[in-house]
């Protein structure tokens, strides 16, 4: 997490601006949009499953207790909707930013390293290609997992620690998608770079937080915060001294 402090300092002792600030501004825009389309139809998912699952009866009971009480689950059982079904938006923008992210990752360890790594279209293309296979196995994983969250939602009390396990989640595999650059670099297979975050999740888990934290800043967090991810993450994994 100091990580990100020292991207901060990084980024400005070696004029890394430009590169944040492009992809930066296509995130904001997507984010803005799947944050519309995903929160609009919120309501109206949470109403079918109602209908679809036997939980009328136990609203019923619930507004007896208090009308209150069950706006509040029903607010929160969106907000749960929300974090579930954003993944894609946010591995879209990971596949679509992969030549960016994979550049500043690259830059920040040459600079760090005070050497050059040669550039290859071949090998660019073959990162793309990889970034992409692991951005949509880690979505299919995430989504499964983001599902039988959403369906723990639905059990009184232990529902309610749903949000956190969700979080916890979305920063586990946003780390994880941060960190390949790195491992893509030392052309790591999949199952090395799997195995190597499954032994260090604290470090995928870290970086995702602190994005997300940064998320909760309007415009300025959604532009500056994937960028300031990655070269986090890149210089973390340099102290790591990788092989």
């Amino acid at each position: 997490m100091q990580a990100y402090g020292k991207a901060h300092q990084f980024i400005i002792k070696h004029r890394l601006w430009k590169w944040i600030i492009i992809p930066g501004v296509i995130y904001c825009l997507l984010f803005i949009l799947g944050t519309f389309f995903v929160w609009s139809y919120s309501g109206e998912f949470v109403e079918y499953l109602f209908n679809l699952l036997p939980l009328k009866m136990w609203i019923a009971d619930l507004e007896k207790v208090g009308s209150t009480f069950c706006s509040c689950y029903w607010a929160f059982l969106s907000a749960l909707y929300f974090s579930c079904y954003t993944p894609p938006f946010k591995y879209l923008f990971l596949i679509v930013g992969s030549p960016v992210f994979a550049y500043l990752s690259e830059k920040t360890e040459a600079i760090i390293q005070h050497k050059d790594f040669p550039f290859s279209w071949k090998q660019l293309m073959e990162d793309i290609i990889r970034g992409i296979k692991l951005s949509f196995r880690n979505l299919l994983y995430q989504t499964v997992y983001m599902f039988l969250v959403f369906l723990l939602a639905f059990i009184p009390v232990v529902g309610w620690i749903t949000p956190l396990i969700a979080l916890i989640l979305e920063s586990y595999y946003f780390g994880f998608s941060m960190m390949d650059y790195s491992f893509e670099r030392r052309r790591w297979t999949m199952g090395q770079s799997i195995n190597y975050i499954g032994q260090h999740r604290g470090m995928a888990i870290g970086n995702g937080v602190v994005f997300y934290i940064m998320m909760l800043v309007p415009v300025i967090g959604w532009i500056v915060a994937p960028c300031y991810a990655v070269i986090a993450a890149t210089i973390h994994l340099q102290q790591q001294r990788l092989p």
